[in-house]
């Protein structure tokens, strides 16, 4: 099965958390955590579209300087997610900054904040390079549930989790994916361009097969045009690829609470990235952190029946050793006997779930870049 989001651990599993997720297709990304991002191009900065911030630890948030200069001239709002407190602290970080040269700009970035708070309450603003950053007005509401955005294309849902400060879970979900098959297109003498975007809008749209689509390109002997009903394009060149869900959860304890909202998020997802940052020897050092163990970050996909799990931020006292981590983990997962952690006090019965649409189980520590 083609993927939906195409993955990258931007300091890979041992470096700063900062997960940077592209949508295949839609011409945009999500980033979830902004450690350090010297090691993802500008042009892939430029496809943010949204920021999801599960904590403000430095290793989580040092990195928002590093977005701000490639996005700082150019007209858009960049959507940021985080736990209570957050836009206090992105206004004071941008306050830090003299902007007198702000209406230099002919166009500027803006920053539209919300925050998810325990208990289903949110706060919202927005900060914006035309307004020098100031503070903006704080809109306060309450939202059951745990859904934070609803498009089309894409869906983002966030828990909160205790690390001892509020630390956000996030769940994305793309409900359906269209692929394009460039041979095809070939093939029928077509050539690529924006036509294949609203190609792919229409697909989605479900819109009749007599419904003409123009495609226009760029050929080596100039523009060419075609019109095409849609009904030839869907058959000969369109693959529709099933919805698939990519689930973030990061710097948590080993509670019941914690599990409870973990599960409810990430149960049959397609992709589970999880922080496993000790060995479970070490289980001791994990509790005085507030951080899972990789023996407990593998019995939550386990429970979970994720297809695919990708471990990371692990703990440098393992330098040169991250292959035992991994080990533990997949042991975990794999439902091995003994290998399992055991439930938390006080947690509902975690027993596994039937797995959603079949599939392998895979452990990964690489994703695509």
């Amino acid at each position: 099965m083609r993927s939906a989001f195409e993955l990258t651990l931007v300091n890979g599993p041992s470096g700063d958390p900062a997960l940077f997720a592209d949508l295949v297709g839609a011409g945009r990304a999500v980033l979830c955590d902004l450690g350090t991002l010297v090691g993802l191009a500008p042009r892939k900065l430029l496809r943010v579209s949204d920021v999801l911030v599960s904590h403000a630890h430095l290793d989580h948030f040092c990195g928002f300087e590093e977005l701000l200069r490639v996005v700082l001239g150019r007209a858009r709002t960049i959507r940021l997610v985080g736990p209570e407190g957050t836009i206090d602290r992105l206004a004071h970080r941008l306050a830090s900054y003299s902007w007198n040269l702000a209406g230099s700009y002919r166009e500027g970035v803006s920053f539209e904040v919300l925050e998810v708070l325990e208990g289903g309450g949110r706060r919202r603003a927005t900060l914006a390079l035309a307004d020098r950053f100031r503070p903006a007005p704080v809109e306060c509401f309450e939202a059951p549930g745990d859904l934070v955005r609803e498009e089309a294309r894409l869906s983002i849902r966030a828990v909160p989790l205790d690390h001892d400060v509020p630390c956000l879970a996030f769940a994305l979900a793309k409900p359906r994916h269209v692929q394009i098959w460039r041979n095809r297109l070939e093939a029928m003498g077509l050539g690529t361009g924006p036509w294949l975007r609203t190609l792919k809008e229409a697909v989605l749209a479900g819109a009749a097969d007599t419904t003409p689509i123009r495609a226009r390109w760029r050929a080596p002997e100039g523009v060419e045009e075609r019109i095409l009903p849609l009904g030839t394009l869907r058959n000969e060149v369109v693959e529709i690829v099933p919805g698939q869900r990519v689930v973030y959860v990061t710097d948590c304890a080993w509670t019941a609470a914690n599990v409870e909202r973990i599960l409810s998020l990430a149960r049959g997802a397609d992709t589970l990235v999880i922080e496993a940052p000790f060995l479970d020897a070490d289980r001791a050092q994990a509790r005085a952190r507030r951080h899972l163990t990789a023996r407990e970050a593998g019995t939550l996909a386990h429970w979970a029946r994720v297809r695919r799990v990708i471990p990371f931020h692990f703990s440098p006292r393992y330098a040169g050793r991250y292959a035992l981590l991994e080990a533990e983990l997949r042991a975990a997962f794999e439902g091995r006997p003994g290998a399992t952690a055991e439930p938390p006090p006080g947690a509902r019965d975690p027993s596994p779930t039937p797995r959603e649409n079949g599939g392998a189980l895979t452990i990964s520590s690489e994703v695509s870049g």
